[in-house]
């Protein structure tokens, strides 16, 4: 089973679409990021193929600074699409469906924040979102739903999950791309050595990837606080917490039963750092062997120029190479080595690779490297975490189902 596309969508349609522009907001000012350029791709189709177009997003949570309009969104969009694109204050009432009726072909309107309706946030099935009044009162003014925000489509949220169930629905060119990408890991067979830089400070969630990939994967390159992590548990004295540092121990408690069996199971597939960075006195960066750690009494800010080594040859000569988390603290250009010659390694080969979203598709931007040298650079987080562990996405699951349902009419 599977979705319609916007290739199976008759021209000069009224659309509703779901795209994600949440981005980060400092000082009441929303920044400019990947996400826009690549749901502009999609609105620019719609718009030549003479379509009416509206726009669902959301823009943080209620209660946090980042919690805003989506005024400013429009206006950064509209510079990606090369057109003006009309904003309203109002999601579904009266004003937002003044603005909706009045659409012409090639017109595009953004509605106001969906999370400042009280039907979007509860968490519920499918079918109880598509009763909402959200749902029940756009879903009249349109001939097509499109789910174009796979990286909210592991949320059950009424513009994610309810409108497929009651309109005809398609996934949008970032919901394949991002969909087909991100499962291939679980779902594709490579000509070659797959491996998976294991990495960032989520250690929790990347154990819980490479549990789920055990035997998908042929080697996972350590790193981060899950590197850590790991050597603490073959008996080197690092990943733990120091001062008032809590990163490590109570990862290491809620995840030792995994990482044992990770390291019990898979003993060839893990390949540990050899070497680690970090910053004296003085500022500078200071590298060290992991066996020469004796009481762990520094913040180890990066995997040293051994592993860096080891890592970029392994990457290199890959069939595939998926990325869970930075090596190292890549913010900062003294702990960016490892990271980047990764992900310079990475580039450079002729294999299947994709990065996944978050701070790691962002060291792609800060250190000049060029999108185009890898298969895919993912806009997601949670949702690229479950499409690697293979479990469903119900933004994606309605789409389908959408499309099961219109065949079997």
């Amino acid at each position: 089973m599977s979705y319609k596309t916007l290739d199976d969508l008759a021209d000069g349609q009224r659309v509703l679409m779901r795209v994600d522009l949440n981005s980060p907001v400092e000082e009441g000012r929303v920044r400019d990021n990947r996400r826009f350029t690549r749901h502009a791709k999609t609105v620019r189709d719609l718009i030549d193929s003479g379509h009416r177009v509206a726009l669902l997003a959301h823009q943080g949570r209620p209660g946090r600074d980042t919690f805003v309009p989506l005024e400013q969104h429009s206006t950064i969009l509209a510079e990606y699409v090369d057109q003006p694109i009309e904003y309203v204050s109002d999601t579904y009432g009266d004003e937002a469906l003044d603005a909706i009726r009045g659409l012409e072909a090639g017109d595009v309107l953004m509605l106001e924040n969906v999370r400042m309706t009280d039907d979007e946030l509860p968490e519920k099935e499918p079918e109880v979102h598509a009763e909402s009044n959200l749902v029940q009162t756009l879903a009249p003014e349109f001939d097509a739903y499109i789910g174009d925000g796979y990286s909210v489509a592991h949320r059950k949220h009424a513009s994610i999950v309810g409108f497929p169930l009651v309109m005809d629905a398609y996934a949008g060119r970032v919901m394949v791309s991002e969909y087909e990408a991100n499962s291939s890991i679980a779902n594709k067979e490579f000509d070659g050595e797959v491996t998976m830089v294991a990495g960032g400070k989520k250690a929790t969630d990347v154990i819980e990837v490479m549990t789920a990939l055990e035997d998908k994967v042929d080697n996972f390159l350590l790193g981060g606080i899950a590197g850590e992590l790991f050597l603490r548990a073959v008996g080197y004295d690092v990943g733990r917490d120091i001062g008032d540092m809590d990163l490590y121990d109570e990862q290491f408690e809620k995840n030792l039963e995994k990482i044992q069996h990770m390291i019990e199971a898979h003993p060839s597939e893990l390949v540990y750092p050899t070497d680690l960075a970090y910053e004296n006195d003085e500022g500078e960066r200071v590298e060290v062997t992991v066996s020469d750690v004796k009481n762990k009494d520094h913040d180890y800010l990066d995997v040293g120029a051994d592993t860096t080594s080891r890592y970029a040859d392994i990457a290199a000569n890959s069939a595939a190479v998926f990325v869970k988390g930075a090596l190292g603290v890549f913010e900062d250009e003294r702990f960016a080595h490892g990271t980047t010659n990764i992900l310079e390694a990475i580039a450079a080969c002729d294999g299947f690779s994709v990065i996944g979203g978050g701070d790691t598709s962002r060291a792609i931007e800060m250190y000049g490297m060029r999108e185009e040298d890898f298969s895919h650079v993912s806009i997601a987080g949670g949702a690229y975490i479950r499409a690697l562990t293979g479990k469903p996405l119900p933004g994606v699951e309605v789409l389908k189902q959408a499309n099961e349902a219109e065949i079997t009419r």
